[in-house]
């Protein structure tokens, strides 16, 4: 198995198994009682059309059913011998949920955009269909939960839009053996030029268990290591070739013009699975991102990950692979995920096809105990899943101070957000960590600031010399201050993380934007006159526009909610990435 080359990857496409089996399509379904008066095809919400439902309206439970024909159980590798474990997945549920198999209670799982699983192999039916039950429940009155953009109003308003709610990603099968990889870590070291692995297993091995791991691209070896397990974790170290020169490995370093993936295969006992990861480093210093320990200037895109006719969950597995391609097609080299956790196959292709990311976290809209605990239960689970993708260059899980309203005056809401940024750092020490994008940091490893002004002129000033020193210590133009207690590093660079916004709608959809065009010529020259302002800073090392697509009433994309660009693609192209900046 080559993880590295999936034309279509799997659920989790960094711990890959020969065999698996998929779970969507056509599942029975009803709300507040399990009263199957209606279908919903899975795994699209049912606010949505693609779901065959389309109720945007307040429904707290939502109940799903569906049968699992024998033959299922037998493609997803269930043997009984050499693989009686039985797994069934979730990609996420929002918000939490319970889960039944053949009447038995599995277990229960809290968190609207995290996976998890249950072993269900005390309770198959040899030969026979199965049936998988779940209770999902999603209050949008409950302003303490994780929700990100999803709107806890009866109508989409403003900048918030309909509910995603229930199961929004695929529902999987897979059989194991009796103790199994269960989660993969991969770090990779620059300077020493090594990869740390970390294996979690479902359970711990016999005595004299080992773990072998392989490391290749294409069809070079790069090396192989055999460790013992010792209760349910393995840790082990590959020394890659070339260190006699210090120069052989950089032509296995990952980077957006050259993404490079190298294949990995992990065996413990008589489980395998495939893997893949990216030799790159992600740091700051002198006021500028470093990729690789050099200087590298993100022109980066807001992307909310929505679509017209199934909200949050991609329509098709294509779709994701064809947001990538249209993000680096329209001249970014990065993406800003905004308050949602993208599935792990839109990151599969940002690895393969070199789309940097930034991984930020959905916010709860109040400040309490449950939310500070929901929140960071949640994104321990994000860091846990999305940690050893390449793509993902820098952590965010706070944005505008949402849920942390009074965090310039709160000692308690300052403490969570310091706490978060720290946090973020022990999981993985290896990305920069943005406390609370846009203004009010609390720590930060990037002064990031979100300005929408639409003069070229204010901008060209406000950013010119001696910006990272004045907006570090004052005001930001969203008239909040830009850092609350700890002074933010004379090292951190400084970003415009969001900024545009131009409404141009042509054929008068959406009624929202920060600005609007008045036609295609006047957006383009307005966009233009932007970007070369900020092109003209000495202190940016980075911008990050609003937005990519049109998103229910905002019309403030670049392209439409249907993915057509408003401008020649080629135009964009130019306008955003001239001269590399």
């Amino acid at each position: 198995m080559r993880a590295a080359h999936q034309d279509d990857p799997t659920p989790r496409p960094q711990l890959v198994r020969s065999q698996w089996a998929d779970l969507s399509g056509e599942w029975r379904f009803g709300y507040d009682q399990p009263d199957w008066t209606r279908t919903i095809t899975v795994p699209f919400p049912p606010e949505s059309a693609a779901s065959g439902i389309g109720d945007t309206g307040f429904h707290d439970v939502l109940w799903y059913e569906r049968d699992i024909p024998w033959a299922t159980i037998v493609a997803a590798g269930y043997d009984p011998g050499p693989r009686p474990r039985l797994v069934v997945r979730f990609g996420a549920v929002d918000y939490r949920c319970s889960v039944w198999f053949n009447g038995a209670k599995l277990g229960d799982h809290e968190g609207g955009h995290t996976p998890f699983g249950f072993d269900v192999q005390d309770h198959v039916k040899p030969d026979q269909d199965q049936v998988i039950r779940v209770r999902a429940e999603d209050r949008a009155a409950d302003v303490g939960q994780p929700r990100g953009k999803q709107d806890w109003r009866r109508d989409a308003h403003v900048i918030w839009y309909d509910r995603t709610s229930g199961i929004w990603q695929p529902v999987w099968l897979e059989a194991t053996p009796a103790v199994a990889v269960e989660s993969l870590h991969w770090t990779a070291d620059l300077p020493a030029a090594t990869v740390r692995a970390e294996i979690g297993l479902n359970r711990p091995p016999s005595p004299g268990t080992a773990c072998e791991i392989e490391l290749w691209h294409d069809d070079l070896s790069l090396g192989s290591v055999r460790v013992p397990v010792t209760a349910q974790r393995a840790v082990a170290t590959i020394t890659l070739p070339g260190q006699e020169n210090g120069q052989a490995y950089e032509e296995l370093l990952w980077s957006p013009e050259r993404p490079t993936l190298i294949d990995a295969t992990v065996r413990v006992g008589g489980d395998e699975v495939a893997s893949y990861l990216g030799l790159r480093s992600t740091a700051v210093g002198g006021g500028r991102f470093l990729l690789n320990d050099r200087p590298y200037y993100l022109r980066s895109v807001l992307s909310q990950g929505f679509w017209p006719s199934s909200h949050l969950a991609a329509p098709t597995a294509g779709a994701l692979e064809d947001e990538v391609r249209l993000i680096l097609g329209l001249g970014f080299n990065a993406a800003r995920v905004h308050q949602k956790v993208e599935d792990p196959r839109f990151l599969y292709w940002a690895d393969r096809l070199g789309l940097m990311v930034w991984g930020e976290a959905p916010a709860a809209y109040e400040f309490s105990a449950t939310a500070v605990a929901r929140t960071t239960r949640e994104w321990l689970e994000v860091l846990d899943r999305d940690r050893s993708h390449p793509s993902i260059v820098t952590w965010v899980p706070h944005n505008e101070s949402w849920g942390i309203q009074h965090v310039a005056h709160d000692p308690r809401q300052a403490a969570f957000v310091r706490g978060l940024y720290e946090l973020t750092h022990a999981v993985d020490g290896t990305r920069p960590v943005i406390a609370n994008d846009g203004w009010e940091h609390v720590g930060s490893d990037i002064l990031s600031v979100h300005d929408y002004d639409d003069d070229p002129a204010v901008l060209r000033s406000r950013y010119g010399p001696g910006a990272r020193e004045r907006l570090g210590e004052g005001i930001g133009p969203a008239g909040r201050r830009m850092r609350v207690r700890d002074p933010i590093d004379a090292d951190a660079p400084l970003m415009l993380t969001e900024f545009g916004g131009i409404k141009f709608a042509p054929e008068g959809a959406g009624s929202w934007g920060y600005t609007a065009a008045a036609s295609a010529e006047d957006f383009a020259e307005r966009l233009a006159a932007l970007y070369t302002a900020l092109r003209a800073s000495p202190e940016l090392a980075g911008t990050c526009y609003t937005q990519l697509t049109d998103t229910m009433q905002e019309a403030n994309g670049l392209v439409t909610a249907d993915r057509q660009p408003k401008l020649d693609a080629s135009l964009i192209r130019s306008i955003v990435s001239i001269d590399g900046r």
